[in-house]
């Protein structure tokens, strides 16, 4: 996002828009490869924006402007088009299918207020794209299904509606109809030959109108007037619970004026979509605003682009008031620390406001509510981030974010590589809230939790596209190290060299503890062996070499040190002498005793379609892992506890998409250490 445009050309400029009610936010959803990106493109030239349309194998489409995506072919960020239908603008925002990117998926249904699900009429209906339907579903966004590649030779518009109906229930209903070379219209049709399609389709709409006398109306033979039919649509799209489908084609134009008129006709405008909740930036909850121009300015940035022409691109959402340039502004980010966001309050100043397009940013003069615009150089907006008035500073309620679940250690090449790598991990983390970034101080890795391998080779990408060059290491998992049966130590150090010398000695007994105990330090010196001012500096000593760890390097827990006796001199006892002492005496129990590996082991949650079930448990044992339980959720679906060792979870993300056909997720919380298997630990 940035200056830079692709090469098809833009014969349209940006106008602002004055009244929310003239705007459709509309996100593009549905699985990679469906034709979303191919159908914003047919739509932007349909409607003048463009001169002509960009291809996807070409590279040059106005929402797959980044390189990742132009060297993949599909698309993997948000990308926003802009379209005037009439007096409506409509904001075409493309998002895209692969679930590695549910992220941008998540803040695209953030910033629409409908989502148009855009379905192949070659594919079917797979478990991936009823998953997206689903992820639509969980955050009641109004959904409408667009059947799109019409004209693939293995296109089959009315089986493709029959499965949309069985993966998506009964309120998908068609609005049009292939007929020949074009589409009818089942509102306004009087073709006997569609009577069965209409009468559903009636019937459906009145079903979800406010007035309740309508369904007996028009059961007993009244006509229904078309205003009130239409009317009624939008009532019951807006609710979430009715769907209609219409066929398009993005080659031949058929139904590109039927899916905009649609669009501008059916779908809610920002003044029906309720807005997020809002809180002051100390977390007091404030009233619900609503999308009114003359409101406290609220707005959310809902993608973060580094660009090379123009530095940091934020695209924001305005929820209420208007965003002008050449004003300043509060920029707030709070919640998202443990994903590397500190929180922030900052006042900025707004230089300009651009109309995206894609890549292409276009100036306006202003942003009212409902609309969307991009930002330049708000040095501290990071996605997620609030934008408000300072004299009112306030916070919006941030959207769901995935947990990163697929960890790749990365390595700079050389020194410079280090230092550039260094720079450009602030501008991924600022721009991409999926991603997590870990410095292990144990393994002395630099970790990049990522959502899975499609969406590391993307953030690798840039990395190197930024100048760093980064390598690729196995990612190794912290252990620790405890003892696996009572030892005694004996800790004696004594230097003489010339003055005061060094005398300590130290007799220890250390015990194992139950996991999770942690440590503890026992005092039996009995008639002053070790002076009482010492005592303190041999558990300092034990306790420094529990943290370095023993033969391994493993930091070692969950025992009891037991100090029994020791020696001091008058002169050369010191408090570093008694520290060496019991660190050299934790060394000899260890030596005399026997020690174990602990590995952390994880509760996992599983979700994942009752199809799967078997294999998935399979593979779960398969992985040392113990089933703690099953239950069914949502009808279909089945929820699986259990305890994995960490270990064994390093690739799961992407080997449970491969068991699941990319339904199932997981998440994962530490839960506690246990012993290594023997075989295992030799292996370390």
């Amino acid at each position: 996002m940035g200056s830079k445009h692709s090469d098809n050309g833009h014969s349209a400029g940006a106008v602002a828009v004055d009244d929310p009610a003239k705007v459709r936010n509309v996100v593009l959803v549905g699985p990679s490869g469906s034709g979303k990106t191919t159908l914003a493109e047919a739509l932007l030239a349909s409607t003048g924006v463009l001169t002509r349309p960009g291809s996807v194998t070409e590279g040059n489409t106005v929402c797959d402007h980044d390189p990742a995506a132009v060297r993949q072919q599909r698309s993997v960020g948000l990308a926003v088009a802009p379209v005037q239908h009439g007096d409506i603008k409509i904001n075409l925002i493309d998002t895209p299918g692969y679930a590695d990117f549910v992220g941008e998926l998540r803040a695209g249904l953030r910033a629409a207020d409908a989502a148009l699900f855009v379905v192949s009429a070659a594919e079917g209906v797979d478990p991936a794209t009823v998953a997206l339907w689903e992820e639509c579903a969980m955050v009641g966004m109004p959904r409408a299904v667009v059947v799109a590649r019409t004209d693939h030779q293995r296109a089959d518009v009315p089986g493709e509606i029959a499965a949309c109906q069985a993966a998506f229930g009964a309120g998908v209903v068609p609005l049009y109809l292939p007929d020949g070379d074009g589409l009818v219209n089942l509102l306004t049709t009087d073709d006997p030959r569609f009577e069965e399609e209409r009468n559903a389709l009636i019937e459906g709409i009145i079903a979800e109108s406010e007035d309740e006398t309508l369904m007996d109306r028009y059961l007993g033979g009244e006509e229904i007037d078309q205003a009130t039919l239409v009317a009624d649509l939008e009532t019951a799209v807006a609710r979430g619970s009715f769907h209609p489908v219409m066929p398009v084609c993005a080659v031949t134009g058929l139904g590109l004026p039927e899916v905009l008129d649609g669009i501008a006709r059916a779908f809610p405008s920002p003044l029906e979509h309720p807005l997020p909740e809002v809180t002051g930036v100390d977390g007091i909850p404030q009233p619900r605003l609503a999308a009114d121009p003359n409101g406290p300015l609220v707005a959310e940035v809902v993608r973060t682009a580094v660009d090379s022409y123009v530095g940091r691109v934020s695209l924001v959402r305005v929820f209420s008031g208007t965003l002008r340039p050449e004003r300043p502004v509060h920029v707030s980010g709070h919640g998202m620390a443990d994903r590397g966001h500190e929180d922030h309050d900052v006042d900025e100043r707004v230089a300009h406001v651009y109309s995206p397009l894609g890549a292409n940013l276009r100036e306006v003069p202003y942003c009212v509510a409902g609309d969307l615009c991009a930002l330049t150089k708000l040095g501290s907006a990071e996605t997620g981030d609030t934008v408000s008035a300072p004299e009112k500073p306030l916070l919006m309620a941030p959207w769901e974010m995935p947990e990163p679940l697929l960890p790749v250690a990365v390595v700079p090449r050389s020194r410079s590589d280090e230092d550039n790598l260094a720079r450009n991990l602030g501008k991924l983390v600022a721009g991409d809230p999926t991603l997590r970034l870990e410095r292990n101080a144990e393994t002395h890795q630099l970790v990049l939790w990522c959502m899975g391998e499609a969406h590391a080779d993307v953030v690798l990408a840039r990395l190197r596209a930024g100048g760093a060059e980064v390598d690729t290491e196995p990612v190794r998992v912290a252990l620790r190290e405890t003892f696996a049966s009572q030892a005694k130590g004996h800790g004696r150090h004594v230097k003489q060299s010339g003055g005061h010398g060094q005398y300590a000695v130290c007799d220890i007994v250390v015990d194992p503890l139950p996991r999770g105990s942690g440590f503890e330090f026992v005092d039996k010196i009995v008639g002053g062996a070790v002076p009482n001012q010492f005592i303190p500096s041999v558990e300092k000593g034990v306790r420094a070499q529990l943290e370095r760890g023993l033969s391994g390097g493993h930091p070692v827990v969950d025992v009891r040190v037991t100090l029994v006796d020791g020696k001091a001199h008058s002169v050369d006892s010191s408090d570093a002498a008694f520290q060496t002492a019991g660190a050299l005496a934790l060394k000899e129990a260890a030596a005399n005793g026997k020690t174990c590996l602990l590995e952390p082991v994880d509760e996992v949650t599983v979700r994942l379609p009752d199809d799967h079930l078997g294999t998935v448990l399979g593979d779960l044992s398969s992985r040392r892992g113990r089933v703690l339980g099953t239950e069914a959720e949502s009808p279909g679906y089945t929820v699986i506890r259990a305890e994995v060792p960490a270990t064994e979870l390093l690739r799961y993300a992407v080997e449970l998409r491969s068991l699941t056909s990319g339904t199932g997720t997981y998440t994962r919380r530490f839960s506690r250490y246990d012993p290594l298997p023997q075989a295992l630990a030799t292996q370390r």
